[in-house]
């Protein structure tokens, strides 16, 4: 059944929805649902207070950066009451934490959410757990509340992305179990992000088809960056590699980050799979040195001293995303290059105002809108070099 059927019969199941995370992609889920007509409340998790999402709001406020910049004035109710009313609760928190810390990090979230669920509430849990995590999931629920999942209470297993090179018109909504919920959780899906064709399957079927996804998607890159790494040219690749993967930037590279991070953890052995996955991984986090290294290679060969040297990394990052692997991936940048060159800054390239210094300046664009708007914006009467963090790391000299 597609997700636009108009057979489908909302009956007892239409009732309030609520979001739990004040999140670009939260924003996204609760927004899409909202104009609808439902009643949506949004979960700010760090403040603890529930938004009163309507549609007049969500009209001034396209995205949630928007939101939280102009801080309005917005109906409020209490967290425990939204969540107890709500027929459908979306997990979807931002996550910041790294290595063995984030599964205590996502426990801790889902036990606030949790505390406060009556019977019949379904929970869509819109984070990627990997291989079996969704089982971790379940047992810690109905531990937490008593119910049972697939009799007292439904759980939904719906991995999302906000990036477009990822999305799948068949992607599958994992199931607790078969009901007419089902059926009316793909009606309330209709137009979200990732889901105009879904499917309802069972939740390790969905698990399976993700870490598939994932994979499909980015041992290609990882294979593309550790080939191009093997360039021979100093700081300036051929021209047959830039025209072919000058348009690759880190942000994209960098999307599923954490995703094959939390399809390692799931994973115990030392098999093929782990080996596939753990290779990528290293590929993606490897790719910073390699850009470092670049850097020194281009600087020397315009007889550029690093002490004499700036570096402005643009790099429009979404500070609201779910997932925090570009945040961590930019960290791990600005603290190698500053380990090198020391005076290091970040700005997107729509806001790249660069002055006359006493220093040599570097532009490093880390995707395809931030370098289109230092195109756009840089001043011609200086001179800098331009970097693209692509696989080939191509680097040009403005004059």
């Amino acid at each position: 059944m597609r997700v636009g059927d108009s057979s489908l019969s909302l009956g007892k199941s239409s009732g309030p929805v609520v979001v739990y995370g004040l999140s670009t992609e939260g924003y996204r889920i609760a927004s899409a649902i909202a104009v609808r007509g439902h009643k949506v409340s949004l979960i700010d998790e760090s403040a603890r207070m529930a938004i009163m999402l309507k549609p007049e709001i969500i009209k001034t406020y396209p995205s949630v950066s928007s939101l939280l910049e102009d801080e309005p004035l917005l109906e409020l109710e209490p967290v425990d009451v939204a969540i107890k009313m709500a027929s459908y609760v979306f997990f979807s928190p931002k996550v910041r934490k790294t290595g063995q810390d984030v599964r205590a990090d996502i426990s801790s979230k889902l036990r606030d959410l949790v505390r406060s669920i009556s019977p019949g509430t379904s929970i869509v849990f819109t984070l990627p757990t990997g291989i079996g995590g969704n089982t971790e999931n379940i047992a810690l629920i109905e531990h937490l509340t008593g119910f049972v999942i697939g009799r007292d209470i439904y759980y939904y297993y719906m991995p999302i992305t906000s990036h477009s090179e990822l999305d799948q018109p068949d992607l599958l909504v994992g199931s607790s179990s078969s009901s007419k919920k089902d059926l009316y959780l793909l009606g309330l899906m209709h137009d979200l992000p990732d889901t105009e064709d879904s499917n309802i399957v069972d939740i390790y079927s969905a698990e399976l088809a993700h870490v598939i996804r994932i994979l499909e998607h980015y041992t290609g890159l990882a294979s593309t960056l550790e080939v191009c790494k093997q360039t021979r040219s100093s700081g300036f690749p051929s021209q047959v590699l830039q025209n072919r993967y000058g348009d690759l930037y880190i942000d994209e590279i960098s999307n599923g980050l954490y995703d094959l991070r939390v399809v390692a953890s799931s994973l115990s052995g030392a098999g093929p799979l782990a080996y596939l996955v753990n290779g990528t991984i290293k590929g993606i986090e490897g790719y910073v040195k390699h850009l470092t290294d670049r850097l020194r290679l281009v600087l020397k060969k315009a007889e550029l001293k690093a002490s004499r040297t700036r570096v402005i990394i643009a790099w429009n990052l979404d500070q609201n995303e779910m997932k925090g692997d570009k945040i961590e991936l930019f960290s791990t940048m600005e603290s190698r290059l500053k380990d090198y060159i020391g005076d290091v800054e970040r700005r997107p390239g729509s806001s790249l105002d660069i002055y006359p210094t006493d220093k040599n300046t570097v532009v490093i664009a880390c995707s395809r809108d931030d370098f289109s708007a230092i195109e756009k914006t840089k001043n011609h009467n200086l001179d800098m070099i331009i970097m693209k963090a692509n696989p080939v790391c191509e680097a040009m000299v403005s004059e």
